[in-house]
């Protein structure tokens, strides 16, 4: 396309407002080559050669090299760039000299794996004498499809799910497949980060214990997206030590990538337009030309409501038009994703609004131009999105709107950050307790645990199976750990999510008795294929779920707009049933956080900051409802659910009482401060770490330090590395939190800065005053410059009366007079974007004094429960008892290893707050989709391990 004539075209249309704030030229590149020595096996070279391929680039003869070498390699270069060739070569070269070597091929989607099969099927068309035996091997996968290709194939290609639940537990049917092992590629490894790359650590430390027993070593082949930590990444997710590749010699096409930044739509020039309304207009004109265009959203309600909108415009226009569009994302059925895919490689369908589903690398032909709405959360992600257009030589246009988010509007006054800056390192914790201790039950089950898996499964790994001991679902004998109960535990641990917790949800809409009816059943939801009266239309997990389809929510699904009529949390459905309204509805949730152990502690110039295990406790309370149209507010709801308790990790930061004071001096509340920090820290953090800003939440707290305290926590429970990957870089993070805030324009703070206010009525603390949580702008820059030990920032007269005032003896309470209000000690968060995001957990915040100061425990207007902070107990936790690895009396093998001897490796006890709750957490294991507590899974047979 000629993306400088459609830009000069966009700024004469009557809607442009100057959005345009910057348009960078991309210059094309030309491809560099490299010389393998000795060349490609002939047969290999021929098939290549007859496909189109006859010299390789730097990076692929590099990777091939490596790999030759038998080194395990993490091979790093942009989207397009030709890095399936860097493993099937090598792949085939040995296979043209040994058929009877296998490969496994691990995708992040089974869309993605059944894409590449198609080019390895292509391969064997040019050569049917190529021994290449492969195939797909999924949930989608037929029974008979499967055995023959267990038994026959030699490249098989799946994703960690099924690799979790599907083989490694019938690894005896797969044993010819593990002793001949050779070559394991974990394809797109960026993706694997925060509880998916955890998750997919373990899972690949399970798969290496399954090929030493079967006397196999394959050789692992790591492919990446530009990632600022690949090597780190990779070796944290294998165990082993890799060799980067990363001299990327392919090609590209010249690119024009805009920032367009929506109007301001109100006096102030504070608040701007929403970013899916200026999607919806580009695409439309885009698709008004005929520029094959893809849209990508943060969120699926955002990609219905784009197609939905533009849809309704082009039918204006031209009715063919409109049919050639469609929404993409999770949670539509497989077929129906595949045909999507299909009419988009075809030309069929000239555009469509995806989440991140497409960003990876299916090949869907070359596209023209893409629309980011609003920044994907890392500038990793945002390259991969960006790649997916100009894969030819032609030049491809690129638009980033921006949305009111603070490193939103950051980014859209200094371009020359994004274009300047590296891409993100990307935190997984294969350690987590949480997460380990649902896979060492896997690993249990598939074989006996010993001292040797120490090494592979860390320092935690006999006091999490003393636990299970506990539980009866492992058995002591000497020193190796045996599975003991009749149940299948990877059938109840998702990879994907920190919840284990899946909601149904059920379209009742043909049948008003259709709820009653679901509600009597005590066992699975119907199959997704029904097309009777109750249909289920999708699935999510439960902190999503809780934001997303709580009773009187909207929820969007194929253009279609549906009424939440109850949440079953017990069964866990939600029953909807369509309706035609012009509103769709966001949540209100709050978080309390507590202080379960600090791990360590530093100074940070005069502030203090530390990190360790923290409890928080969320709830969803509230929610809005938003006109599709215009967006503005037209009501608010009230939502009863209960509240959520997760043991995670946390860094916190206590400012000096000099800044407290220095803060109270020009009359403002240092707690709204550090809550309009909070806000910023939470959309910076993942400059820091490969996540998205919903990935970690802050708190503003008194009651763990006895002073204003900032918490900054992950997520997701026992953490994955995104808060302490901030703690590291703390100053960075505070600088670059100045930074955005300074840049912002607005007088008082807003949505682009430090957050927007939350009125009285929409929140949820007694603790706040009259004038409800206001993040105040001047006060988190005097507290930014104070900690930073910058020169002091001189704040705007306080237009009203102050909150707060400094009160001998009383500065490190964090307390104030009964006139003000106390420290804030909630978080109270919207679910982001235009309608709720894809992930994330719900949030609730609480506080047990009144705004009076009058110290009695209030019960807000608006408040669906009575509580209280969750550390105000009546007497200590009873704490776990003595330890067997101490060596208690009558336990022979205590300390000892297989062979009798010591275990080499130190034992490290879990803290008693995270041993309580995993005790706690494994004990209702079968109410959440476990075994049903006394070690057997539902009412079907014992399908046990055969060693």
């Amino acid at each position: 396309m000629d993306a400088a004539r459609f830009i000069e075209r966009l700024k004469l249309a009557p809607e442009y407002r100057g959005q345009i704030v910057h348009v960078e030229d991309i210059p094309a590149r030309e491809a560099r080559y490299g010389e393998l020595v000795p060349p490609l096996h002939p047969r290999v070279a021929g098939i290549l050669a007859k496909a189109g391929i006859e010299r390789l680039y730097t990076h692929q003869a590099q990777a091939i090299a490596a790999i030759r070498e038998g080194h395990d390699v993490a091979i790093v270069t942009a989207t397009a760039s030709g890095k399936t060739l860097c493993y099937n070569a090598p792949v085939l070269e040995r296979l043209a000299v040994d058929p009877g070597v296998k490969a496994l091929y691990l995708f992040p989607t089974k869309a993605l794996a059944q894409d590449q099969l198609r080019g390895l099927l292509r391969y064997r068309e040019i050569d049917p004498d190529m021994p290449i035996v492969a195939g797909t091997y999924d949930g989608d996968t037929p029974p008979n499809a499967r055995r023959k290709l267990r038994d026959e194939g030699n490249i098989i290609l799946t994703n960690p799910d099924m690799l979790h639940q599907g083989i490694l537990p019938r690894h005896p049917s797969w044993g010819p497949f593990f002793a001949n092992l050779a070559f394991v590629v974990i394809d797109e490894m960026h993706t694997y980060r925060g509880v998916f790359g955890s998750n997919v650590a373990c899972v690949i430390r399970r798969l290496e214990r399954i090929c030493e027993h079967y006397g196999s070593r394959p050789q692992f082949i790591c492919c990446s997206a530009t990632i600022a930590n690949p090597r780190e990444l990779a070796e944290k997710l294998i165990d082993r030590p890799v060799t980067l590749i990363d001299d990327d010699g392919a090609p590209r096409g010249p690119k024009k990538f805009v920032f367009w930044n929506p109007p301001f739509v109100d006096a102030a020039r504070v608040e701007r337009g929403s970013s899916s309304v200026e999607a919806e207009r580009l695409l439309v004109e885009l698709v008004r030309n005929r520029v094959q265009t893809i849209a990508f959203v943060k969120a699926r309600v955002v990609a219905e409501l784009i197609y939905r909108f533009a849809q309704e415009r082009l039918q204006q226009i031209s009715p063919s038009l409109a049919r050639a569009i469609k929404p993409y994302r999770a949670g539509y059925l497989p077929e129906e994703r595949r045909e999507i895919e299909r009419r988009l490689f075809s030309g069929e369908l000239v555009a469509v609004t995806s989440t991140n589903a497409l960003e990876l690398g299916i090949d869907i032909g070359s596209l023209d131009a893409a629309i980011l709405t609003g920044y994907p959360g890392t500038i990793a992600s945002t390259w991969q999105q960006a790649g997916r257009a100009g894969r030819g030589r032609e030049e491809a246009l690129v638009v980033l709107i921006g949305q009111s988010t603070p490193i939103d509007q950051y980014l859209m006054s200094h371009p020359e950050y994004f274009f300047g800056r590296a891409t993100e390192g990307a935190a997984i914790d294969p350690h987590n307790p949480y997460i380990l201790a649902r896979h060492l039950r896997c690993a249990a089950f598939e074989l006996p645990l010993g001292a040797k898996d120490v090494a592979r499964f860390g320092e935690y790994m006999p006091a999490i199976l003393e636990i299970l001991e506990d539980h009866r679902e492992v058995v002591r004998r000497g020193n190796r750990w045996y599975w003991s109960c009749p149940s299948y535990p990877s059938e109840a641990v998702k990879l994907r999510t920190a919840s284990d917790n899946t909601y149904t949800i059920v379209d009742t809409t043909q049948d008003p008795a259709g709820t009653a009816a679901w509600a009597g059943r005590d066992r699975r939801p119907p199959s997704v294929k029904d097309t009777s009266a109750n249909r289920v239309i999708g699935t999510m997990d439960e902190p999503s779920a809780f934001e997303q389809i709580h009773p009187e929510a909207i929820y969007l699904h194929d253009g279609e707009t549906y009424f939440v009529s109850e949440l079953d949390v017990e069964k866990k459905v939600a029953f909807v049933e369509k309706a035609d309204v012009d509103y769709f509805t966001q949540s209100i949730s709050e978080s309390t956080v507590k202080i379960e152990n600090e791990q360590e502690n530093k100074a940070f110039h005069q502030a203090t900051a530390a990190f360790g295990d923290v409890t928080v406790t969320s709830l969803v309370y509230m929610f809005k409802k938003i006109k599709f149209h215009g967006r503005e507010s037209i009501g608010f709801g009230k939502v009863s659910l209960p509240p959520q308790v997760m043991g995670t990790v946390a860094f916190w930061l206590v400012p000096p009482i000099s800044t407290l004071n220095l803060v109270r001096k020009w009359g403002r509340d240092p707690s709204e401060g550090l809550y309009g920090i909070g806000n910023v820290i939470t959309e910076v953090v993942p400059l820091y770490a490969m996540c998205d800003p919903r990935d970690v939440g802050a708190v503003v707290d008194s009651l763990n330090t006895g002073s204003p305290t900032l918490f900054v926590y992950d997520r997701y429970p026992g953490g994955v590395g995104f808060a302490e990957r901030a703690y590291r870089s703390l100053e960075d993070v505070l600088r670059a939190c100045l930074e955005l805030v300074k840049a912002c324009k607005c007088e008082d703070g807003c949505p682009s800065c430090v957050g927007a206010p939350v009125p009285p009525f929409a929140q949820n603390d007694p603790d706040l005053s009259p004038r409800g949580r206001v993040p105040d702008k001047e006060a988190a820059l005097i507290i930014l410059h104070d900690l930073l030990e910058m020169e002091p920032y001189t704040p705007k007269p306080v237009e009203r009366p102050a909150a707060v005032s400094v009160v001998p003896g009383r500065e490190a309470t964090g307390w104030h007079e009964a006139s003000g209000p106390s420290v804030a000690s909630t978080e109270t968060r919207e679910a982001e974007g235009d309608g709720a995001g894809e992930t994330g957990g719900p949030r609730l915040g609480s506080g047990p004094f009144q705004a009076g100061g009058q110290g009695r425990p209030a019960r807000h207007p608006w408040q669906p429960w009575q509580r209280s902070h969750p550390w105000q107990r009546s007497g200590p936790e009873p704490g776990p008892g003595r330890s067997r690895l101490d060596g208690a009396p009558g336990d022979p093998g205590a300390g000892e290893s297989d062979a009798g001897e010591p275990i080499p490796i130190p034992v490290r006890r879990l803290p008693a707050s995270i041993e309580a709750r995993l005790r706690r957490e494994l004990a209702n294991f079968g109410r959440i989709g476990g075994t049903n507590g006394n070690g057997r899974q539902g009412n079907g047979p014992w399908r046990g391990p055969r060693w």
